[in-house]
């Protein structure tokens, strides 16, 4: 499953009404992967929803501290890649990291995104938290 920010800041914030599912799809998935840009997303989300920095930042800390996690530092290649899909998608209003994350699960055969970001659905994905 792909950690996208979105489903980051429901797992990370307690009082987010979907905190307690994003846990368990977190503790349930076989594969958890995430990128750079999303991690480089999360803190500013914290920030704009006036979430404790310190902790949004130990947070990210722990996420790239765990090995179960696995974290895709975003190169040239897939930057490209992730260019190329908006291209070929100018009717849509994706963010880059979006389209990050739509090429590296294609890349690796992953269908679900712990995600309320409906984008996903319309690249074929599951978004598995509601908005």
């Amino acid at each position: 499953m792909l950690l996208d920010t979105s489903g980051l800041l429901c797992y990370f914030d307690r009082r987010d009404p979907r905190h307690e599912e994003a846990g368990l799809l977190f503790d349930t998935s076989p594969t958890l992967l995430t990128h750079s840009y999303i991690l480089a997303e999360f803190i500013p989300l914290c920030h704009s929803r006036r979430l404790d920095s310190g902790e949004a930042i130990g947070f990210s800390l722990r996420l790239l501290g765990n090995r179960d996690i696995e974290v895709v530092w975003v190169d040239d290649d897939l930057h490209r890649a992730a260019l190329a899909l908006l291209q070929a998608r100018s009717d849509k209003d994706y963010s880059l990291c979006d389209a990050v994350s739509f090429v590296l699960m294609r890349a690796r055969g992953l269908h679900d995104a712990l995600t309320t970001d409906h984008h996903f659905e319309q690249e074929g994905f599951v978004r598995l938290l509601e908005r």
